[in-house]
């Protein structure tokens, strides 16, 4: 059985964040969301939205299903 989405869509956000050199603040100035709400993403805390996980997929140029884990293809 798979991850579940939302453990996997977190390992996946900070993976695509280091990958792109970036701080939780920068990630969070870059994509106007508070810091403290990306640390809640990435922690498992909260999940985003459907617009704010659009939001990230365009941001780092991924699918939304990579994201959430339903693929391995970027």
């Amino acid at each position: 059985m798979k991850k579940p989405v939302k453990n996997l869509f977190r390992f996946r956000l900070v993976q695509l964040r280091e990958e792109s050199n970036l701080t939780q603040k920068q990630f969070a100035e870059a994509v106007q969301i508070p810091n403290s709400t990306i640390n809640r993403y990435e922690t498992g805390i909260r999940v985003p939205d459907f617009d704010t996980l659009i939001i990230f997929a365009d941001y780092f140029k991924v699918s939304t299903d990579y994201l959430l884990g339903r693929t391995d293809k970027k």
